[in-house]
């Protein structure tokens, strides 16, 4: 017969070894950092209770416990706000599986729930592009020269998709399908994503494709250097160049380009700018590839009609040829795509 400590430490293995790094994709990162925290919180069980770790049961870990816990760090540790919700969230995603494996243990799970989350305060600011900014910032390259050709494509593209630097060196040339009007990515922990593209970024792409890709394989990396007459992924080193230089350029005549600029500010704008046309908070994250749990759970049950309206709202503003921005259609297979719905 399985006693309840038996049971604790059997779900708190299970989502260690299989949920998290198999089932959830879990970077590397993230379980050790989990790992410390229930290694910390176990040690103050221990010493506190006067429980032996083998003894340690979901009823001994209760919110009083965690409670005490918590403020025990930040008193001892100087946890700030960010670090204490962290850590709570660590120990509440836990109980939230062994409530999903064995519902009998729901009751443990409402009773972490109620540990309170700090209120923080923002420390770090995001810098973003106005609109102005981007497009001053795109039409900057010399388009009558192979690398202008590329540095404007890459940035039109890592714009459109809000996508990392990461997520955009990675990608092939057979991540593109102009046909369907899509772009799959590989965001962190190897979760995939595929986001729509317009037409416009399509024909962009076209041009690109003529210039860097005349015979083009599925396998090849999108943009690449030449190495030893082999075609290898682009650097990010390089990319920051060319942003950096380009942005210089556009500061001449659109004072509203700030002096430092970095290609993950690209990313940034694109959030802010869909956030600023009104697209719900829950539907951005997804477009991001983050991949917290209930955020994901309330943009699955979002209403597909106020996507539809969000990203047609996004797309006001000017749609003349080359270099404006790619700005969205309102397309609905577009749009059920990007929210999952294909079968």
């Amino acid at each position: 017969m399985t006693t309840h400590t038996d049971s604790f430490y059997r779900h708190l293995r299970e989502w260690f070894t299989v949920f998290m790094p198999r089932q959830r994709g879990v970077s590397p990162h993230t379980i050790t950092a989990c790992r410390h925290t229930w290694n910390m919180l176990l040690g103050y069980v221990a010493e506190t209770r006067g429980v032996p770790l083998e003894r340690v049961t979901f009823a001994i870990v209760d919110r009083v416990c965690v409670l005490e816990f918590l403020d025990h760090m930040r008193a001892t540790r100087s946890w700030t706000g960010t670090t204490y919700n962290q850590r709570l969230a660590c120990i509440r995603s836990f109980f939230r599986y062994a409530a999903t494996a064995e519902p009998i243990l729901a009751v443990h799970l409402a009773d972490i729930i109620g540990v309170p989350q700090l209120k923080t305060v923002a420390t770090k600011a995001v810098h973003y592009l106005t609109t102005g900014a981007v497009k001053a910032l795109l039409a900057a390259p010399d388009l009558a020269t192979k690398i202008g050709l590329r540095d404007q494509f890459f940035m039109i593209l890592m714009y459109d998709l809000a996508a990392r630097d990461g997520e955009m060196l990675a990608l092939t040339v057979g991540d593109i399908d102009v046909r369907r009007l899509t772009v799959d990515l590989i965001g962190k922990g190897a979760k995939p994503r595929r986001l729509p593209i317009t037409s416009e970024t399509a024909a962009h792409y076209r041009r690109y494709a003529e210039v860097f890709h005349p015979e083009p394989a599925a396998d090849q990396p999108l943009f690449y250097t030449i190495h030893g007459h082999r075609k290898t992924s682009m650097s990010d080193d390089n990319v920051g160049r060319f942003v950096r230089q380009h942005a210089s350029r556009a500061r001449e005549s659109c004072a509203e380009i700030p002096e430092k600029v970095h290609p993950h500010m690209l990313r940034h704008s694109r959030a802010m700018h869909l956030y600023q046309a009104g697209m719900p908070l829950a539907l951005i994250t997804e477009w991001l590839g983050h991949t917290d749990p209930e955020t994901t759970l309330i943009y699955a049950h979002a209403d597909t009609e106020m996507k539809r309206q969000a990203l047609a709202k996004a797309s006001g503003g000017d749609t003349t040829s080359p270099p404006a921005i790619p700005m969205w259609h309102d397309r609905e297979d577009i749009i059920r795509r990007l929210c999952g719905l294909t079968t």
